[in-house]
């Protein structure tokens, strides 16, 4: 119970101080969320995708960072390019700061030369903060015979909720169906959103870069049908906003209908998680899963983390013109 209400009245302390920096969330299956990732992977696959994801960061704190994420692209013919929708919830401290953008996508696709193919993407958005401050737990409220009794001595924020515009621009190169690479930046405008009149807190711009390549495995032979995808995937993603730094590098092995992989986080400062994913593959259907198993100081007491993918892939309803796709891992 003392874990509890510490850990309560640290949040409430960090969501309401004069001065402070936001991180944005992350997910371990990023390939599995594509347009948080990189909005210029909107209509990468060419036909239509819908995805979904949920993330539950540090369960054993109960509820201190739950994500859910959902979003759908396609190739549109007329545009020369792809159209995204993408929407993000996250709610802190058991949905005591409340984080919400949705923001829409286009990229332009071209082929440079008959084995590049690359895509230029920019992103349009909203993003709003809200803050339950009635339901917030600070020391001066707790009295220690009788509980939460007292009225709090902190000043109420003069906004509870705020938003603003927010933008993103991204890029990504394809070679010859194998080799895949690309950056993106996000919050560009880097928009205030802090609760005080007084307050000149920003959101971070943060920075994405990762490359990769899939690797055929069936010319070695191994018995394997035209149908069947037998590939390993190695990967590696740079991201940074403000003073935070992550590095991961890990790997997918597809045996179909069966997609397994491993990762390990690096936040510079320290190591921070090895990331075992187990997926399947059924005709247009994806499911991932992976658990964070936490290496950093904080193993033994944070529980980890859960995160859960899927994806849907529609059939194309009309002749697409001749577009490669940029072949990237979909977990």
């Amino acid at each position: 119970m003392a874990n509890k209400s510490f850990i309560l009245t640290f949040l409430a302390l960090i969501t309401s101080m004069q001065m402070s920096y936001s991180q944005d969330p992350e997910f371990s299956q990023f390939y599995a969320n594509p347009l948080y990732l990189n909005p210029a992977l909107a209509g990468a696959t060419v036909c239509p995708l819908l995805t979904a994801n949920f993330r539950d960061q540090w369960p054993a704190l109960g509820g201190a960072y739950v994500t859910y994420n959902a979003s759908y692209d396609q190739y549109v013919d007329a545009l020369h390019g792809g159209l995204g929708l993408l929407i993000t919830a996250d709610r802190t401290g058991g949905g005591k700061l409340n984080t919400t953008e949705i923001s829409l996508i286009y990229a332009y696709k071209f082929n440079i030369t008959d084995k590049l193919a690359a895509s230029t993407a920019l992103q349009v958005g909203y993003y709003q903060r809200h803050l339950s401050w009635d339901n917030l737990v600070f020391e001066d409220m707790i009295d220690p015979r009788l509980g939460v009794v007292q009225p709090t001595k902190e000043s109420a924020p003069d906004n509870p909720t705020v938003g603003a515009p927010d933008f993103g621009a991204g890029v990504m190169l394809g070679y010859n169906e194998r080799y895949y690479g690309g950056v993106a930046v996000s919050h560009l405008s880097q928009p205030k959103f802090g609760f005080y009149s007084d307050n000149t807190s920003r959101l971070e711009m943060k920075i994405t870069a990762h490359a990769g390549a899939v690797i055929n495995l069936k010319e070695g032979g191994g018995g394997f049908s035209d149908e069947r995808e037998f590939s390993i995937s190695p990967n590696i993603l740079y991201q940074q906003q403000f003073k935070f730094h992550q590095l991961n590098i890990g790997t997918y092995l597809t045996i179909d209908p069966l997609i397994i992989g491993v990762w390990f986080r690096h936040n510079f400062e320290n190591a921070d998680a090895i990331v075992p994913m187990l997926g399947v593959h059924y005709k247009s259907f994806r499911f991932g899963f992976t658990y964070d198993v936490t290496i950093s100081r904080l193993k033994g007491s944070t529980g980890g983390a859960y995160e859960a993918s899927a994806s849907w892939q529609f059939p194309c309803i009309e002749k697409r013109r001749h577009i490669r796709a940029i072949k990237c891992p979909r977990f």
